[in-house]
């Protein structure tokens, strides 16, 4: 028999997350992120701050930052974007960036060659540990997310992240949320079995 619960999406448009590090290289020394408006995960912000990813075909332009800093830079981009800008980069989780694609990152103050960093990030839903038990879900488990509507489709291989600082919340990315008709704060399904 299996369980389910209604959850909120959020599309994930292409971005990028710095270290301070890498802040400072690319929008001058003593930079810092200005917050301008808050996420649906507690403590994350989209930022003022934006960069262009150069690749070896095409850029993309005035890509945003999202906040906090983080240890390691990271850069998500959906397939289409991968095809534009003329990478490979491998389907992850987030934070496994070791050996991953290369780009070019340019801000106001300088550019950066990223030698690993690049992702497509898999498709995942945020659980708080107190929605994770309901469902008997625990970090790591692979679910299913059903959509429902005109372009109704299930997602299989969905990662299960969980941990107290999260909020209920299904990320997938722009290319697959354009193929079920998504849009940030539709309601999907969790399948639990």
């Amino acid at each position: 028999m299996s369980q389910t619960m209604s959850v909120v999406c959020g599309v994930s448009n292409r971005h990028l997350h710095l270290s301070q590090e890498d802040l400072e290289l690319l929008f001058g020394a003593g930079a810092s992120l200005t917050v301008m408006r808050d996420l649906g995960q507690p403590g994350q912000y989209a930022c003022e701050e934006q960069v262009n990813l150069i690749g070896p075909k095409n850029t993309l332009r005035n890509v945003r930052v999202l906040g906090p800093v983080r240890r390691q830079t990271q850069v998500e981009v959906s397939l289409t974007d991968s095809f534009t800008l003329g990478i490979k980069p491998p389907l992850r989780d987030s934070g496994d960036l070791a050996a991953s694609a290369t780009l070019i990152l340019e801000g106001p103050a300088g550019r950066l060659d990223l030698s690993e960093g690049v992702i497509l990030a898999k498709r995942h839903v945020h659980f708080h540990p107190d929605d994770a038990s309901i469902l008997g879900i625990k970090d790591k488990d692979i679910i299913k997310v059903a959509i429902e509507g005109e372009r109704g489709l299930v997602f299989d291989n969905v990662l299960a992240r969980v941990h107290e600082s999260y909020a209920l919340e299904f990320h997938v990315d722009t290319d697959e949320a354009n193929a079920a008709m998504l849009k940030t704060g539709d309601q999907v399904i969790i399948s639990v079995k």
